[in-house]
């Protein structure tokens, strides 16, 4: 004999949503696995893609601040020996392929309403306060490791970092080419290096920059022997190349 509390039983479990069972999650969670999977591997080179035209797309822009300030002198710039912008220039691309004396191009947050540093730059902005155009200003910059303003700029950077690897265009076959790293050299024939700014014969210095990425904006990792290794490496290769010329 049937009861009322059979019929409600009945009702409620009718109610009731029914679960999955343990089978069907597992095929679910697999096809899941599938499809994540071809996603990653269709979208992973899209994205390194798209990171590496931004990059690409800014080193462009600090090019002419790169060729601007190779032939600027700053105060401060006058050792070794450069009394000209061209002089600067010339021991720039002759000694800036070694870590030591690695050239940074960036772009920084700078304070317009300050007084101007010894070398005629504004100061760095580190607290984003104010109104963009108004109360600071993105400025763009090329220094050496040795500057004692390049810590001071880090703190302030906007966007990535990049070192510059200049090597001299020399004319071969006909066309011009990177010629030897770290020298400078005269078109005689045969073709003889040149010492310094003085001892050059030509009035321009061809020569092609290699832009490449720096994972970190530390002061620390640009001086330690990870930069080192990164820099002297071979099989890195460079965000972007442009060949560029300074002249007397």
């Amino acid at each position: 004999m049937k009861t009322p509390f059979d019929s409600f039983s009945k009702i409620r479990a009718l109610r009731l949503p029914k679960a999955f069972t343990l089978t069907e999650t597992v095929i679910a969670i697999g096809v899941l696995a599938v499809l994540l999977t071809g996603f990653i591997a269709v979208f992973t080179p899209a994205a390194q893609g798209i990171r590496r035209s931004i990059s690409s797309e800014q080193a462009d822009r600090l090019t002419t601040t790169l060729e601007m300030e190779l032939a600027t002198l700053r105060k401060g710039q006058e050792t070794p020996d450069p009394t000209t912008g061209f002089d600067k220039a010339f021991n720039w691309i002759k000694s800036s392929n070694t870590p030591a004396n690695a050239i940074f191009a960036y772009q920084y947050r700078a304070d317009p309403k300050a007084t101007p540093r010894a070398d005629g730059t504004p100061p760095p902005k580190v607290a984003i306060t104010g109104e963009p155009g108004k109360d600071y200003i993105v400025q763009s910059m090329a220094r050496r490791l040795g500057d004692t303003e390049l810590e001071n700029d880090l703190k302030a950077i906007e966007g990535s970092v990049f070192f510059v690897k200049p090597t001299q265009l020399v004319f071969a076959a006909g066309e011009l080419k990177p010629g030897t790293a770290g020298k400078i050299m005269n078109a005689d024939t045969p073709p003889t290096e040149a010492a310094d700014a003085a001892t050059y014969k030509e009035a321009v210095i061809a020569f092609s920059a290699e832009f490449h990425s720096v994972p970190t904006k530390s002061i620390a990792y640009l001086k330690s022997t990870t930069f080192t290794t990164r820099f002297n490496s071979t099989t890195i290769k460079p965000i972007f190349t442009r060949n560029l010329a300074v002249r007397r």
